[in-house]
Formats: structure tokens, sequence, C-alpha cells
């Protein structure tokens, strides 16, 4: 910001240990913590869960029945939840080989993904049922959506009997082409020499970061086109002003009825992102209600989704939930004016290019 610079705004240096001595350890030190603290360990989860999941979608495949069908549902559903608080991270490992979109392609607007998939249900295609073959595929035929369709939506109860193996080759397929997507994200993070070393150590060498000021950019830009992902593609994707103006169908995992646990997760991925890397603690301390009143509506936030349960046309017409939905609109607004314009502002950062764009 104009007359600000970077180091006048890190005045916070006098309130850190004595070991931080410097604005650009500071920097390094909240960039060491956010990879340290959060995204690895998140990752770890993920893994674990694409682990389980891809055992899930196994046994059902072996043993078709009403109780692996079930398991295997609810393996999806830890699933997307892990994948929810750790999506927020839109940069690094996962933008190589379409990874993101791999995982998730949304929204798909003109239901071209869902088109595929039941394209690929109804001929039958040997190569999707391969993991290998199936990476090479259309995005929206190998991740979570897909994924959801085979487990949730037209003709998936028949994946609790003998009459739909190939439904269940295709999911099993998917379900090995995530993990793989996952722990290849993981091994990218956890490499010491790869892409976390470039985001903590910025420098005129540094393809990516030139200095202190663009490494913290790419934290701050997590949250502003975090809250952006969440209130204006997730949320008002299908929220409308009137039950009428409504689009249930156009919710993130509503087949499977992980609408408002995905919201919940992904504002608990960037409280415990902020947890973790002490990122409010570089406000100025007469500043430093800013990073506490963000504490206040992530957890305001949370707790709003979180009441969203089971199906989210019933959601939408139940007066209460409705409720919650508006409030966390309203939360993830002032979310939205707290990291883009208070918060940046307090550190002298301005975010810029948004990864939604296009969207």
């Amino acid at each position: 910001m104009a007359g600000r610079s970077l180091a006048a705004a890190l005045a916070f240096c006098l309130f850190l240990p004595s070991t931080a001595t410097s604005a650009s350890e500071a920097s390094a030190k909240v960039i060491a913590d956010a990879i340290d603290g959060f995204i690895r360990p998140a990752y770890g989860r993920l893994v674990e869960t694409t682990a389980e999941l891809s055992k899930s979608m196994i046994t059902l495949c072996a043993t078709p029945s009403t109780d692996t069908l079930a398991a295997a549902r609810a393996s999806f559903a830890r699933t997307t939840a892990t994948w929810s608080e750790v999506e927020i991270i839109r940069f690094g490992p996962i933008t190589e080989q379409n990874r993101l979109e791999r995982l998730l392609f949304w929204p798909d607007r003109k239901g071209t993904g869902l088109k595929q998939v039941q394209s690929a249900l109804a001929d039958k295609d040997a190569t999707a049922t391969d993991a290998a073959t199936l990476s090479q595929k259309s995005v929206a035929m190998q991740g979570l959506g897909a994924l959801e369709f085979v487990l949730f939506g037209t003709g998936a109860d028949e994946l609790a009997g003998n009459s739909a193996a190939y439904r269940c080759a295709y999911g099993k397929a998917i379900s090995g082409n995530i993990g793989a997507i996952a722990s290849d994200v993981d091994a990218g993070w956890r490499d010491d020499n790869g892409f976390a070393s470039q985001w903590k150590n910025p420098g005129a060498g540094n393809p990516l970061y030139r200095d202190d000021s663009e490494a913290l950019t790419e934290l701050l830009e997590v949250y502003v086109n975090g809250v952006e992902l969440v209130r204006d593609v997730r949320l008002n994707g299908f929220f409308g002003k009137n039950t009428a103006s409504d689009k249930p169908k156009q919710a993130l995992y509503w087949r499977s009825e992980g609408t408002g646990a995905s919201l919940a997760g992904n504002i608990s991925g960037m409280e415990a992102l902020f947890a973790a890397s002490k990122f409010g603690e570089l406000v100025p301390a007469d500043e430093r209600w800013v990073a506490e009143s963000i504490g206040f509506e992530f957890t305001n936030a949370q707790a709003a989704a979180a009441a969203v349960t089971g199906p989210i046309d019933a959601a939408l017409a139940d007066p209460a939930k409705r409720e919650k939905l508006g409030y966390f609109a309203l939360v993830t607004s002032s979310l939205s004016e707290q990291f883009g314009t208070r918060l940046s502002g307090a550190l002298g950062l301005t975010a810029g290019f948004s990864s939604l764009d296009g969207d």
C-alpha cells in the first residue's frame, strides 16, 4: 500500500521471541509454520482417508452387500470432509498435472462431467476401470464428483448386489486415482528441496517469490480466495434469496448429503491454518483486534455450516437451517472484509489475481 513498506508494517517483530530478530525471519517462520503446522499434516490425513476409501471400494466390489456399500459411502464422506479442509491450498503441487481439477471438477455448470460419467457407465468403457488409464481421461471422470455419482447417483443402490460389477470397478479405479493424486501432492509438499523450500526462501533468484511480501501475499490469498470460493461459488451457487430461487442440485455433494459438512470443512481448514501459522501475530499490537475478530468469525461460520445437515433441499426448506445458511453468508462476507481489507491493510499487503477467476 502507498506509503507503507512491508518492514514498517511488520513492526510485530518487537512482539515475537528474541530469535526472530528481523521481519524476514518472522515472515519465514509464519510460512514454515503454515507448512509444518497445517499443510503437511492435512495432506497426510488426506492420504490416509483416500487409502481407506480405496480399501472400502475394493471390499465392496469383492463382497457387495448393503453393509459394504454403507461402509464405502461412509468412507467417501470422510474423504470429502478431509479434502474440504485442505482444498483451500490451491497453489503449489496441487496445481501441477491438473491435480486440483482431477480431484474435484467443480463447478460443472453445463453438466459435462455428469454426462461423461453416465456415458462411461452406459458404455462400460474398460479403460475407465483402471486407475492408470483413467488418470489420462477427462478430469471430470476421475475425481470426487464422479465417485459421488457412482456411489450415490441413479442406480447406485445396485452396488449392494451382483448386478453392478462394472459400476463398482469404475468406482474402484476412481478411488485409486484419487489416492494416487493425494500421495503425489503430499510428497510434493514434503520434499524439502521442492516447492516448500521456494515458498520459505524468497529472494532475487527465486522464480516464484522475490521477497517476503510476495511470500506472505500467497498466504493471504489462501483466505481471500478461500472465503470467495465458499461464499460466491459454493454457497451462492445454490442458496437463493428465497426458496423459489434455490438450486439445491447445484450444491456440491448434494447427492451424498455432504454440502454442509464441506462448507464447514473449508472454514475449519482456514481456521486451522490461521492458528498454525500464527499469521495474526504479524499484525502490529494496536491492530491485534483484527486477528481476534477473525478467530471469532471463523467459529461462528463453522458452527452455522455444521448445523446444515441432511439433504440440502430439505435444509433449504427448513426455516431454522435456512437461517443458518443466511447467517453463514453474512459471516463469510465479514471474513472477506477482515482479510481483504483490514488484515491486508495492517500488513501492507495486497491480494492479487484470484485463482477462482473464470469459474
